[in-house]
């Protein structure tokens, strides 16, 4: 996968703004007043949805995210503001218009299945006043973004003349326009870097069925004549992505467990602008919106994908190297408070691994079978020396690394260049740290910071140093 670790881009979002209500419970028995189900509900949940997914999209793949759109003078609107606000993202560019009601879906789950939504909210167009001020603050603005999402739900705020002055006016600042559009007329988006429709959406807005390889040449073709876009692009469900820009070309995608398509095409929009608003290519974004968009499937709800969900997704498939499974001392810092937040219980350990033997490896299954994450923290060549000589170590630590990251009880590796790794483990919060049962009776560093100290064993006999010994005797 294209790296976009530690990148931040600047990304606007301007659409309709709703919230995902959910009420989550079971169903044991029908109502006796009617055949309906009664659900006796256990907990409820408030998300941002429509143009608010899209923000909370960026947000989780860590870009600085601004946002622009019409509210109502409703309860909703300080709920809504409440969420952005959880998100530290700005919400002095939302305009207030009177009589209007902000979007509010309700969902009812009952064991993982959605039973019945409602919905409150406006649909007509926002009025010409709340257009223009949306207008004059984007051309303030506009300087400060790299990328411009728009967020069409249908729900009035882009209307056709104010999308097309946006995209005119992000067009004269050399700003790419991507827009998940709606409904059957396209012509409003006329002059976008790309739009992101689904089969049936593209079909449906040239009435043109793509049943087969030819249909969708024609229609991915015509999309970018007829609407004069730099890309054009339809997504395939599990079929992938297609996209033309002087050629046709698909990118697969592989299967999963779908759970729930809520939101997903939320994700790869927002993924989308987040890779190209870092520099990458069409192709690169698009495979990078696969694999988000893979992760989000698999969740109930409106649902976001993270850097490391998708790179642990990635890994899943076969298709990530050793590399993405080693770690800054930033990375796991993020990365842990991350695991922690999902209830994964994280274990560490750490030591030199020069040459790496049996024991070591019996080690770390043994130190893996304590919780769900292992971490490990590794020796630097400097740390290795100051430790064990001047000839040690034998193999460099990008060596020791990348084998280490390899073993499959190894979920990541982390080199600090610290004769102790305190300050790794403070960062990390591990629940519990394992070491060597030669620690036996010893004071461990770290143990003031975890849950529990575990001690491992060693295998008789397996050691570096005995290992270093044999070979320079010729034996």
């Amino acid at each position: 996968m294209i790296n976009l670790q530690g990148k931040a881009p600047k990304i606007l979002v301007i659409g309709d703004l709703m919230i995902d209500h959910y009420l989550w419970g079971t169903c044991d028995r029908i109502s006796p007043e009617a055949p309906v189900q009664v659900i006796n509900v256990q907990r409820e949940s408030s998300v941002l949805g429509g143009a608010g997914n899209v923000i909370n999209n960026l947000h989780a793949l860590g870009a600085q995210v601004g946002v622009m759109s019409v509210v109502g003078d409703c309860e909703i609107c300080d709920e809504l503001k409440a969420l952005l606000n959880d998100i530290k993202v700005n919400t002095n560019h939302l305009i207030t218009q009177k009589n209007r009601i902000t979007s509010k879906k309700s969902r009812i789950i009952a064991s993982q299945q959605q039973v019945v939504r409602y919905d409150r909210e406006s649909t007509d167009e926002i009025s010409q006043e709340s257009q223009t001020q949306l207008l004059n603050s984007f051309k303030n603005l506009i300087a400060n973004y790299d990328t411009i999402l728009l967020s069409d739900y249908g729900k009035g705020v882009l209307t056709f003349e104010l999308t097309q002055s946006l995209i005119a006016i992000a067009n004269e600042n050399g700003k790419k326009v991507l827009i998940d559009p709606k409904g059957l007329d396209y012509s409003k988006y006329q002059g976008a870097y790309l739009l992101t429709p689904n089969k049936k959406e593209a079909s449906e807005s040239l009435a043109t069925n793509i049943n087969d390889d030819a249909s969708l040449a024609y229609v991915i073709k015509k999309l970018k004549i007829d609407y004069d876009l730099k890309v054009s692009l339809i997504t395939l469900s599990e079929q992938g992505v297609a996209i033309y820009d002087d050629e046709l070309r698909v990118h697969p995608t592989k299967a999963r467990e779908v759970f729930d398509v809520t939101g997903a095409g939320d994700t790869v929009l927002a993924s989308l602008g987040f890779s190209l608003a870092c520099g990458y290519g069409i192709d690169d974004a698009v495979k990078f919106a696969n694999l988000a968009a893979g992760v989000v499937v698999g969740k109930i709800g409106s649902a976001t994908a993270t850097l490391n969900e998708i790179i642990e997704y990635e890994s899943s498939l076969n298709k990530s190297s050793s590399d993405a499974h080693i770690k800054t001392h930033d990375e796991i810092t993020i990365l842990s408070a991350e695991l922690r937040s999902k209830g994964k219980k994280i274990i560490f350990t750490n030591g030199c691994f020069d040459l790496l033997h049996a024991g070591h490896v019996r080690y770390l299954e043994t130190a893996k079978s304590f919780g769900d994450v292992l971490i490990l923290g590794l020796n630097s060549d400097q740390s290795v020396t100051a430790l064990k000589g001047a000839n040690r170590p034998i193999h460099m630590q990008s060596d020791r690394a990348y084998i280490l990251a390899a073993l499959e009880a190894v979920d990541y590796v982390v080199i600090f260049n610290e004769d102790t790794p305190y300050h790794l483990i403070k960062a990390i919060q591990p629940h519990i740290l394992v070491k060597g049962g030669d620690y036996a009776g010893k004071e461990v560093v770290g143990q003031d910071i975890v849950e529990e100290l575990k001690l491992v064993q060693f295998v008789n006999g397996k050691s570096t140093t005995k290992t270093i010994e044999k070979i320079q005797q010729g034996k």
